[in-house]
């Protein structure tokens, strides 16, 4: 009572007297000053300042969102018994790929004629199919990913060594589907190819399914900034190699690659001394026990650290999206404020902001907007967006009565004069607020919106 009487100003008294709305103004009045200097101060994604932004980077993100609608798409279809499906059915698909409203499914199919087919049949109805180059390309993906099958189970076994229980939900799992290189049938049939590695649980009834590991392995245990550095060590035997890193995983001491963008100069002369500490200090391997950690110290983030450099270069793009992340804090000892932590260490990631939601990139992987080791997934993945966007002639679709009649689809497709628009990587201008420095003020807070 003595506290609330205490900070009772005569304002409030006064805003009583005029109802509501009065104790309304009151609020917006007092608290002005506090959001603004709020706003002003703020880590955000959002609130960085233009110079902030890796241009290079933001275009990789926008890249490979559109090869991702795209494959999206090209899934969908191939589960279909004809590969054909009205597009009409698509617009419940919107979501996946990012596609709101009033922009037409229509539209964005018919700025990829290399791949997408749209034809109309006789009661007017729209549908869409692939063209025979996707599904070529789409064989090829296939053969692709069969190839590069056992590598996937490997660092989905290393993902399960990882984590606290030693054992993840599948549908988790499922959500790094694409950024790991697993084919469509992954919770159906490929979960159980491999059991000797790992083997599908379901505790009870009505629990979610989980794949657990069935078995450790050593030589998995080693991160990838470990295996870079021993290729780095000269005179290190292939035998020397495999006897020294079949130890049981515990503390490391190697520094993390860093790679600052040219406008990031201040970093180095303001806290050049903090990166230092940062890199010298020891820190737990991802596949050793964490349990022990106190969260918010710094073993505990420099840990988180490493779990997010292992975990990123296991993907096909050495990118991923920040919401999947956030499923797997518990699981893999992360902390809650896990963007926080990532925008803290921008030599080693760079998080992009494209729509609503945020990307977070392995830095050292990139050359500029480009992988600098590009796997046989990456090359495909080029190869078909080579193929998305042209500039030539809209399509007009009419039904065909004559082709029905003698044992057709009743579907034919026309050209018309009318021009369409390149599918163009543009980077939005955005208006922002100035960002401070991502390694000032360890204890501030961070706003992440939609993705904490």
């Amino acid at each position: 009572e003595t506290t609330t009487q205490t900070l009772k100003p005569k304002n409030f008294v006064k805003s009583m007297r005029f109802g509501l709305s009065g104790l309304d103004s009151w609020r917006k009045s007092c608290c002005y000053s506090h959001w603004e200097r709020w706003m002003t101060t703020s880590k955000r994604v959002q609130d960085r300042s233009k110079k902030k932004r890796v241009h290079e980077l933001e275009v990789a993100t926008e890249k490979w969102k559109i090869t991702s609608k795209i494959i999206f798409l090209m899934e969908l279809l191939k589960q279909e018994p004809e590969m054909v499906i009205p597009v009409r059915s698509l617009s419940h698909y919107r979501k996946q790929i990012s596609l709101p409203k009033p922009h037409r499914i229509s539209d964005f199919l018919r700025k990829t004629p290399k791949l997408f087919e749209l034809y109309k049949d006789r009661n007017g109805v729209l549908w869409c199919g692939l063209t025979h180059k996707a599904e070529d390309l789409m064989e090829e993906h296939k053969r692709v990913v069969e190839e590069n099958e056992d590598k996937a189970a490997e660092y989905v076994t290393r993902f399960l060594m990882m984590s606290v229980d030693k054992r993840l939900p599948v549908e988790k799992i499922a959500h790094f589907r694409r950024d790991f290189g697993l084919p469509m049938d992954f919770r159906t049939h490929w979960v159980n190819r491999y059991p000797q590695f790992f083997r599908v649980v379901k505790p009870s009834l009505d629990d979610v399914e989980f794949l657990e590991l069935v078995s450790w392995n050593p030589e998995w245990a080693i991160t990838e900034i470990e295996k870079k550095n021993m290729k780095m060590v000269e005179g290190v035997t292939e035998t020397e190699t495999k006897t020294e890193t079949s130890h049981t995983p515990g503390l490391l001491s190697l520094p993390f690659p860093l790679k600052f963008p040219s406008n990031f100069k201040r970093v180095h002369s303001y806290y050049g001394e903090k990166i230092k500490l940062f890199q010298g200090r020891s820190y737990l391997s991802p596949y050793a026990d964490a349990k022990g950690l106190k969260p918010g110290s710094l073993e505990f983030d420099k840990r988180a650290v490493a779990v997010m450099h292992e975990l990123l270069s296991f993907t096909v793009e050495k990118r991923l999206v920040t919401d999947h992340l956030t499923h797997f804090r518990w699981e893999l000892v992360m902390p809650q404020k896990l963007m926080r932590l990532l925008l803290k260490h921008c030599g080693i990631f760079y998080v992009s902001e494209r729509g609503k939601r945020f990307s977070v990139f392995l830095t050292e992987a990139y050359d500029g907007s480009e992988l600098i080791e590009k796997s046989p997934l990456i090359l495909w993945r080029e190869k078909l967006l080579s193929l998305v966007g042209y500039r030539g002639r809209k399509k007009k679709f009419e039904a065909d009565t004559e082709s029905d009649e003698e044992g057709g689809d009743g579907l034919r497709l026309l050209q018309s004069g009318s021009d369409v628009e390149d599918l163009d990587v543009e980077l939005e201008q955005k208006d922002t607020l100035e960002y401070k420095d991502p390694l000032l003020e360890d204890d501030s807070e961070m706003d992440v919106g939609e993705i904490m």
